[in-house]
């Protein structure tokens, strides 16, 4: 690594970001088209009641998200002893072939599957990825390492999803996800053409990978962030109808409240990849508080055409920045097992993004309107700050039992 060029090492990390952008793409653009997606692959039921057609095609989400939980440990076990260029070419390998699925499957079912196809890849990406661009980077960066590649991400929401967004109402759901598929294609000519062969760890071995998922702090940080950032998901899988139906603004103004949200995550995930690395404790409690407050301002400005934007960007960066602080405390507590700690970061984040659009589509077919998935998401954010402190509280008590060596 040292021999390589500031230049090479830019190029390379960009590229490893612009995968970033594809895998934003293709995970967030459902967000703002699922009424066109109701509309085309539900038709009867979306006749009868759009709302009920919106809150099933929700499920599109949730299908993408198991794809991740399932997916991201899985790889990152079989994949231990593999180098990490040839992993990441794999992994956009299966990303091309399962969103060019998911835009030419006839029926609603075969869709879900492509989703669930599509997103296995996804959390064994950003793990490969992120790890990758911390070697570029150089030691003790692997929050920032995350954060670059997630930058492409939160670049994907401010510009690529609202631009996607607007194709898919304009032409068709379908035609957006083709797009996605050719930025993938994209990235995986940019990777193999820049980014150097990085061997895999001298003692990874599946074994020792696995070996993580027996320390409870590994699962007990994984239920802060799939409990707590699924108050985010809550509430941005439901962008589409609250500025339409709550806000009373056209279909035209869902792009501009996804670059709102894009815009947030932008500023957040920044502050994150600066802060995250100096103290990851006092970073996700300030995380935390954050995303409950902004939540809930959310939920009681939403109906105003100002209060719409201004909540939707606070909920995008209180989210992001609590994205590298999650990352970089699952690898801190799954020492000699990196991957296995960037993956399951990745898992937990999308059975958040699984759990908090299930949840509120529950409570949109209850009735509750298209505001009820905010409060649900408060609540999950309340008791993920509250896992957080009992993560804390463990560790603690787990250092006061160690024996302190005593010197002759």
């Amino acid at each position: 690594m040292d021999s390589l060029s500031r230049g090479r090492r830019l190029a390379a990390v960009v590229a490893l970001a612009l995968g970033g952008v594809a895998v934003g793409l293709t995970e967030f653009v459902a967000m703002g088209l699922l009424p066109e997606i109701a509309r085309g692959l539900l038709p009867e039921q979306y006749a009868v009641s759009s709302s009920d057609a919106v809150a099933r095609a929700g499920w599109m989400i949730t299908a993408y998200a198991l794809g991740v939980v399932v997916g991201a440990p899985l790889i990152a076990a079989l994949s231990a002893r593999l180098p990490r260029k040839k992993l990441v070419l794999g992994l956009l390998v299966l990303f091309v072939v399962g969103t060019i699925a998911s835009a030419i499957a006839p029926t609603f079912g075969l869709v879900l599957v492509a989703r669930f196809v599509a997103a296995l890849p996804h959390g064994a990406y950003f793990g490969a990825a992120g790890l990758l661009a911390a070697t570029l980077m150089g030691p003790g960066n692997e929050a920032r390492g995350f954060a670059t590649v997630l930058s492409g991400l939160t670049a994907a929401n401010v510009v690529g999803v609202p631009l996607i967004t607007r194709l898919g109402q304009a032409a068709s759901w379908r035609a957006a996800y083709l797009v996605i598929a050719g930025v993938f294609l994209l990235t995986l000519l940019a990777v193999l053409a820049v980014v150097p062969e990085v061997a895999a760890s001298a003692d990874g071995s599946p074994m020792a990978e696995l070996r993580a998922l027996r320390t409870s702090q590994v699962w007990l940080v994984a239920a802060v962030g799939a409990i707590g950032f699924a108050g985010f998901f809550a509430v941005d899988s439901y962008i589409a109808p609250v500025t339409t139906d709550v806000a009373g603004l056209s279909a035209a103004t869902v792009p501009w409240a996804l670059v709102a949200v894009g815009l947030g995550m932008t500023v957040g995930n920044a502050l994150a990849g600066w802060l995250a690395d100096r103290d990851l404790r006092r970073n996700m409690i300030i995380g935390f508080v954050a995303m409950i407050v902004s939540i809930a301002v959310f939920s009681l400005i939403a109906s105003t055409r100002v209060g719409l934007f201004v909540g939707a960007f606070l909920v995008g960066a209180t989210s992001l920045y609590l994205g590298p602080v999650l990352q970089g405390r699952l690898i801190q507590v799954a020492p000699g097992a990196q991957l296995m700690g960037a993956a399951v970061n990745q898992s937990a984040m999308n059975i958040a993004n699984s759990l908090g659009a299930a949840l509120g589509s529950v409570a949109i077919a209850a009735g509750l309107g298209y505001l009820a998935p905010a409060r649900v998401g408060l609540v999950l954010a309340v008791l993920g700050l509250g896992l957080a402190g009992a993560s804390f509280a463990a560790e603690r008590r787990t250092s006061a039992r160690e024996p302190v060596a005593v010197g002759n």
